[in-house]
């Protein structure tokens, strides 16, 4: 259960929004209706650059707090990696590949989540 809220919680993610090193904190938290079922807090540090005039990629990784309701908060190793193109003036679209462990593990089934989109501005 962890493990699936965990990687449903990663897909919020977003890129950061300048080139270079940075350090991101971020707190995702699951709802179902009113009930809180779990919060995974990311400190990442991470870089972004520019591959060319139009394109963005970053990777960025770090430890995660999992707090899943009537459990013990837990701490794992979470990550992730994006890209996002500038198709037309107007026109975006990006992709993210985020893992987090289980039971701090890389040898085990790593969760992963994949979030892909585009973005029109008016």
């Amino acid at each position: 259960m962890k493990s699936i809220i965990a990687a449903g919680v990663l897909l919020g993610a977003s890129a950061p929004a300048f080139a270079g090193p940075y350090a991101n904190v971020e707190a995702n938290a699951a709802w179902t209706g009113n009930d809180h079922s779990a919060t995974v807090t990311e400190v990442h540090a991470g870089w972004e650059f520019e591959p060319s005039e139009n394109s963005t990629v970053y990777v960025q990784a770090g430890p995660a707090f999992v707090s899943v309701d009537d459990e013990d908060l837990e701490s794992e190793i979470s990550g992730k990696a994006g890209v996002a193109v500038q198709v037309t003036e107007r026109t975006e679209v990006y992709g993210e590949v985020a893992f987090i462990t289980n039971d701090r593990d890389f040898n085990e089934d790593l969760d992963l989540a994949v979030k892909v989109g585009g973005t029109y501005r008016f």
